[in-house]
């Protein structure tokens, strides 16, 4: 990584849509944060992530370099170059990368969100000091990263992490990706509060739910522990597989106390050890990890 150059980063969420511009000793020197367009699809994307980095860029000192990085609900398919498996639908299939390098006249570099977050845990959250992490955002969607050492792992097709898209329920909801019971459509926000209104009629977003069972609503509290269930099974079975030296959980859901407690003892139920050990964390960057982890992976 070249250090001498200023970083940009965007992360692209489905709700907002955040800018940072760190110098050479990674210090704040602007941020912003707007809200991600609901209409207009792909073009209005385009045109608010590139007014965002032109933005920015202005803000770099005369004569310093710098170095964009983007991070998205998805990736870039390095055959094609377009976007695949988004949970932005409309990004799939585009041309993401090279429309913002043609409207900024520079090289942009786009990765995968949750491999921007698990690297900036890894770097400066709560996955510091341990070697081998898995990281998890679970908000809209549901996505995974893997850092080892200090390096994203992504894996010979760039799938590497992608645990939001195991079938875990062959009888379960379709998913976007075309299959049925999907992780993400289990335990994202999106999914519980479909699969709330599917089964109860009530159109309740999952902070509702949340709510409503500590306030003893019987519909939320099942409605919470099967969450919690299918928690442990689907991060059991990651846990069985890699076995990492720590998870980091990241995403709007990450906030839902109960993970920590009731969730970690589904986890350890459903995992192929009778005293599992592994620590599952909370982010330490909150929500913007994402953000540093794209400025980072843009300067790699």
């Amino acid at each position: 990584m070249n250090h001498h150059r200023y970083k940009i980063g965007i992360d692209l969420g489905g709700t907002k849509t955040e800018v940072i511009l760190l110098d050479h000793a990674d210090m704040v020197l602007h941020r912003r944060r707007t809200a991600t367009p609901r209409q207009d699809g792909y073009a209005a994307i385009l045109r608010s992530v590139a007014a965002l980095v032109s933005e920015t860029i202005r803000k770099v000192p005369e004569g310093g370099g710098y170095t964009i990085g983007i991070g998205i609900p998805g990736s870039i398919d390095t055959a094609t170059g377009l976007v695949r498996n988004a949970n932005t639908t409309c990004l799939i299939g585009e041309p993401l990368q090279q429309d913002i390098e043609n409207m900024l006249g520079t090289r942009v570099v786009v990765e995968n969100d949750a491999n921007c977050f698990t690297l900036a845990e890894c770097r400066a959250g709560a996955g510091q000091g341990y070697g081998f992490v898995f990281g998890i955002i679970m908000g809209t969607g549901c996505g995974g990263g893997i850092c080892i050492n200090g390096q994203v792992r992504r894996g010979s097709h760039g799938i590497a992490g992608e645990w939001g898209h195991c079938s875990v329920d062959p009888q379960g909801a379709t998913c976007y990706c075309g299959n049925r019971g999907c992780v993400e459509t289990k335990i994202s926000g999106s999914g519980v509060s479909a699969a709330f209104l599917r089964t109860y009629g009530r159109r309740l977003s999952m902070e509702d739910i949340v709510q409503g069972c500590r306030r003893d609503d019987a519909q939320c509290r099942e409605a919470l522990d099967r969450f919690l269930d299918d928690f442990g099974r689907c991060l059991g079975g990651v846990i069985s597989v890699l076995d990492p030296d720590a998870v980091v959980l990241g995403g709007g859901l990450s906030n839902i106390d109960e993970l920590y407690r009731l969730g970690v003892e589904r986890v350890r139920r459903y995992a192929f050890h009778n005293n599992l050990q592994t620590p599952i964390l909370k982010n330490g960057l909150g929500d913007s990890a994402g953000v540093f982890g794209a400025a980072w992976i843009g300067a790699e």
